[in-house]
């Protein structure tokens, strides 16, 4: 049965309500990012500055064209962090609905199916799972928020409000993963600092783990063999990536006096670790990414479009798919009929939703840096990095955000907007779509390679 939407607007799917829901939360937040009393000063925000704020932190993402620390007041950043909850939060309850719902269909076939579609979702599961997310959410935030305000009173000598005010704002951002600072150079301030690095970090990696998978850590804390199969992949993938980028960020900036070459042994292995994380899709950066080596940009490219968890506040096309790509690579140069790990078997339909989504991810990352290439003068390198950020909804930039044309921000917001919605609905479709068919056609095998 459609529903009526906004601007009596009839949706017929569930990835139509995303959408809408995202579009009108980024309308209303420019709207009100628009008013005189949300900037420092006399007048008001520029439109399009308005927009590509709002959008930016509705999609969590973390890329500014404007300094948010001293170019909005006190009220237009409390509708950042506004926006930024709602984003975080609405999406990564959404995801994990979808997650849920997508796992009794397949179980349960047609009879899930057909109730989904007619709307008639059971209550309890879904008192259950917003009940999670709420809980989960309040906790690390609330604990991080105490760690950082108890910091920034002691070590940086803050006023108990204006500490109390950095803790949670900084606190929502990081489990938020959206990576929006009140200090002008972001995280730089505290490279030699790490316990808010580490803080930051640990905030960021739990909201992108997922909330399906703090169900399981949650439940099963020492028996990660009853994990499911999501959990475990989506835990070893990051582990993986947590480990190899700090290894390979480290090295490749060790002697780079202008991000980790000056600073110490343990400060320097902290910022490597930090740098690991955030591409995550985080945004924090505690260095000069526009010092940084082209290794360095290379490696968190990559990082920021394989994003985080999936029902997670990260971006990106999620750990468990690249994982699942990587399993199928695996099991076809080793000859093995069937893809699978940890003593399950991956269906066909998952591992062609998993491609679906890499071959649709690279579509919009190639167009998005062809266009930012044709609206702006900067080099390939800087666009790429650029538009991986803004896909993976990470907010990483080498420091062209602020110098971009109209357009080219245009594009960025798309290309946060895809990257924020875009895996969420079309994973949610492609299951949506699954049908069965009374017939098949002759094999026929063509030349591969």
């Amino acid at each position: 049965m459609a529903r009526t939407g906004i601007f009596g607007i009839r949706l017929n799917h569930p990835a139509q309500v995303i959408v809408v829901a995202f579009l009108a939360a980024i309308g209303v937040g420019g709207a009100i990012l628009m008013l005189p009393v949300a900037t420092v000063g006399a007048g008001s925000a520029p439109p399009i500055t308005a927009l590509f704020t709002a959008t930016s932190a509705v999609c969590v993402t973390g890329l500014i064209t404007v300094d948010t620390a001293t170019y909005w007041s006190g009220f237009g950043q409390g509708v950042i962090l506004l926006l930024i909850q709602l984003g975080g939060f609405g999406i990564m309850t959404l995801a994990s609905l979808a997650a849920l719902f997508v796992s009794h269909k397949l179980r349960l076939k047609g009879r899930m199916l057909a109730r989904a579609e007619t709307g008639a979702l059971d209550l309890g599961d879904v008192r259950r799972v917003l009940l999670g997310v709420v809980k989960i959410t309040v906790l690390f935030e609330s604990v991080a928020a105490i760690l950082l305000t108890i910091r920034f009173l002691v070590a940086y000598d803050e006023a108990p409000l204006r500490a109390a005010w950095l803790g949670v704002f900084h606190a929502v951002s990081a489990f938020n993963n959206a990576g929006f600072a009140l200090f002008s150079d972001n995280l730089i301030g505290f490279s030699g600092d790490p316990i808010v690095l580490l803080v930051v970090a640990v905030t960021v990696i739990a909201g992108g783990l997922g909330f399906p998978v703090m169900l399981d850590i949650r439940n099963e804390p020492r028996r990660w063999r009853r994990w499911t199969l999501h959990s475990k992949l989506t835990v070893g993938m990051t582990l993986v990536l947590l480990v190899a980028g700090t290894l390979v960020i480290t090295l490749a900036e060790w002697s780079n006096p202008a991000t980790l070459g000056g600073l110490s042994g343990i400060d320097t292995a902290t910022n490597g670790f930090f740098a690991s994380v955030t591409p995550r899709t985080a945004g924090f950066n505690s260095f000069d990414y526009g010092q940084a080596n082209e290794s360095t940009l290379l490696l968190t490219t990559l990082l920021m479009f394989i994003g985080g968890g999936a029902a997670s506040t990260a971006g990106g096309i999620k750990v468990t798919t690249a994982a699942v790509i990587g399993l199928m690579v695996w099991a076809e140069l080793r000859g093995d009929p069937d893809v699978s790990r940890f003593g399950r078997r991956l269906p066909p339909n998952a591992q062609r939703q998993a491609l679906t989504v890499v071959v649709c991810g690279l579509a919009a990352l190639f167009v998005g840096n062809v266009s930012l290439i044709a609206f702006s003068p900067f080099d390939i390198g800087d666009t790429l990095f650029e538009a991986a950020s803004a896909f993976g909804t990470v907010g990483l930039t080498t420091g062209i955000t602020h110098l971009l044309a109209a357009p080219a921000q245009l594009v960025l917001m798309i290309l946060m907007f895809i990257g924020r919605v875009g895996p969420i609905t079309l994973g949610t479709a492609l299951v949506l779509r699954e049908r069965g068919r009374l017939y098949r056609f002759p094999e026929e095998r063509p030349i591969v390679g």
